[in-house]
């Protein structure tokens, strides 16, 4: 029994070698690479760790190259070199998609070399970071708010910097980013029915965002919301709330004389009429009665 389990296992392993050769040999050069590597970090010689983490973070072995310089920071700091290694520790903290670490290191590297060449791309590099850390639609967006104040700085601080365009173009993207969540949240009271809510989220949608490109849509939603809340409202009050949606229909005609939506605007005006002519009609009658 005891060389019949022997045998099993030696076929079962080469059974294994023959259908997972790659496997093996990324296992084998994984085992080698940590081996090598830690003999680097063990050693003493600072001028050959350093030649080792700049081999690392060339070959874009970031994690490797960012361990290195960490251990190098104290020993090379006021040196010729501190700069070339902290510009690396800084950008492998990036690469490796540690974002928040990032922008950290991309401030502290401004602020020990301000008046380095590599300051303007730096600058930019820790905006950038903040742009990176921009969550979900559904989340907060305090970063994203973040990153347009931080590149609009940067654009003020490097008035001809040839990133300036890129720069815009990122605070455009942030900027729809939050007109979409505000017109998340605006349809959401519209779709739940809280038709007055909705009125004011698509109002203060158009004043924050006054150059949308969805502006006419938004404005025909603040008709909508207002006419359904006029709608649903106690008698006592639909006569003004009726009227309120007049006075959106004429800001619109105002706005958009020529939209695509100005017909649609204009027939909950005739349907707002109708409503006000009753409710003034049934006044009227009231008061006969008395």
């Amino acid at each position: 029994m005891f060389f019949i389990q022997i045998w099993q296992k030696t076929v079962n392993f080469a059974r294994f070698m023959r259908l997972y050769p790659a496997l093996l040999l990324c296992l084998f050069i994984a085992l080698s690479s940590c081996n090598k590597f830690s003999k680097i970090a063990k050693s003493k010689d600072a001028a050959y760790k350093l030649k080792m983490a700049d081999e690392y973070y060339a070959k874009k072995s970031f994690r490797n190259a960012q361990l290195l310089y960490e251990e190098l920071f104290t020993q090379y700091k006021g040196s010729a070199q501190f700069e070339d290694i902290y510009y690396k520790y800084a950008y492998s903290f990036y690469y490796l998609k540690s974002y928040r670490d990032a922008e950290n290191m991309f401030k502290g590297y401004l602020e020990v070399f301000p008046t380095s060449s590599r300051a303007e791309e730096v600058d930019y590099m820790r905006a950038y970071s903040f742009y990176k850390q921009s969550p979900k639609i559904e989340l907060d967006q305090a970063n994203t708010m973040k990153a347009m104040m931080m590149m609009q700085t940067f654009i003020n601080t490097h008035p001809g910097s040839p990133r300036n365009k890129e720069a815009s173009e990122i605070i455009d993207k942030a900027r729809l980013k939050l007109e979409t969540k505000e017109a998340r949240r605006a349809k959401l009271f519209y779709d739940l029915g809280h038709f007055r809510a909705a009125g004011l989220a698509y109002t203060e949608l158009m004043n924050a965002y006054p150059e949308s490109m969805k502006g006419e849509e938004y404005k025909l939603q603040v008709i909508k919301s207002f006419y359904k809340f006029a709608q649903l409202s106690i008698e006592s009050k639909r006569l003004e709330r009726f009227e309120k949606v007049i006075t959106e229909i004429d800001d619109f005609t105002d706005r958009f004389p020529d939209g695509k939506l100005l017909k649609e605007a204009e027939s909950y005006r005739n349907l707002s009429l109708n409503h006000i002519k009753s409710l003034k009609n049934e006044q009227t009658s009231s008061s006969a009665k008395l």
